[in-house]
């Protein structure tokens, strides 16, 4: 059967974020994956071409709920938003609640208690019988408990960071990326609440039989993706007697592949997968030890 064929019901259907922060590196990650697809301009939904997923584009807010009530099988979402939905569904006892199956290597952020200059901050205690504006009022009132703190949580839908100003609140509990925004504001970041970034979350119902091989597939390939981002692969040529200070130079790697070069003697052909960075100052280390051909390229993906 071709993928074009497959029934609605017996594809697979993931929600990603609409526009926003992890829009493209969600997309990435599903291209990396295989998918090929096309998307309008303002399409919502969009098809899978070569696999039998749909992909649903969704407020990041809404893709929890989606997966909870099986709408989709998977989403891509930030974990600040998965724990704010997760809270305020146990408040409800909502249950079974979705499983969070993965965290993937993008979106990091931060949620922060941020104060207006000029306010004296000491500790968490600072913050007692103060009005602090947020949108994630379910982890807030949990980081306040936790903390035997007495504040008052105003919970607002958008544009945190200028309550102070307007008076509604005393400071802020929001996300904070690369702090540019707190600084635009005359806001400053004085406690790290929940450290967040983008993870995979699936259905708390069974995923029928006939979707099953395709999720396992799905999800393998994004282990895959996910294992080699930011790592290289090496391959140069030694001589046999320089091969173990070699392997102690090659960043993170575990036993190299060592080929014999048909022809020349003790001389070897190393191939290696390098989870770090592989700097400059390496490669010259790597020629001091005797390395030739010294070849470094970028892995796109790799399955164990």
């Amino acid at each position: 059967m071709r993928n074009a064929d497959v029934p609605a019901d017996m594809r697979l259907k993931i929600a990603v974020q609409k526009s926003g922060r992890l829009t493209d590196s969600s997309l990435d990650l599903l291209s990396r994956c295989g998918l090929k697809y096309s998307r309008g301009k303002d399409q919502l939904m969009c098809y899978g071409e070569n696999m039998p997923l749909d992909v649903l584009f969704v407020r990041d807010d809404d893709i929890p709920d989606l997966v909870q009530e099986d709408v989709c099988d998977l989403g891509l979402v930030g974990l600040n938003v998965i724990e704010e939905k997760r809270l305020a569904f146990q408040a409800r006892e909502v249950g079974p609640l979705f499983d969070t199956v993965q965290l993937l290597d993008f979106g990091r952020c931060r949620l922060c208690i941020a104060v207006p200059e000029g306010f004296h901050y000491e500790d968490a205690q600072s913050l007692q019988g103060k009005r602090i504006a947020t949108t994630y009022p379910h982890i807030l009132s949990r980081f306040l408990k936790q903390n035997g703190i007495s504040a008052e949580v105003v919970v607002l839908s958008g544009s945190v960071e200028i309550a102070p100003r307007l008076g509604r609140a005393d400071l802020i509990c929001d996300l904070v990326s690369t702090g540019s925004t707190l600084a635009a504001n005359h806001l400053r970041n004085v406690h790290t609440v929940l450290e967040s970034q983008a993870a995979l979350i699936r259905t708390p119902m069974p995923i029928p039989a006939q979707k099953q091989e395709w999720t396992r597939r799905l999800l393998m390939r994004i282990d895959g993706v996910e294992q080699v981002k930011g790592s290289k692969y090496i391959m140069l040529h030694a001589p046999r007697s320089a091969l173990a200070a070699i392997a102690k130079l090659l960043p993170g790697s575990e036993a190299p592949t060592v080929i014999p070069l048909e022809g020349l003697g003790d001389r070897v052909a190393v191939h290696a997968v390098c989870p770090e960075n592989v700097f400059w100052e390496t490669l010259e280390d790597l020629k001091d030890a005797g390395a030739t051909s010294v070849l470094v390229l970028p892995v796109e993906k790799m399955l164990a």
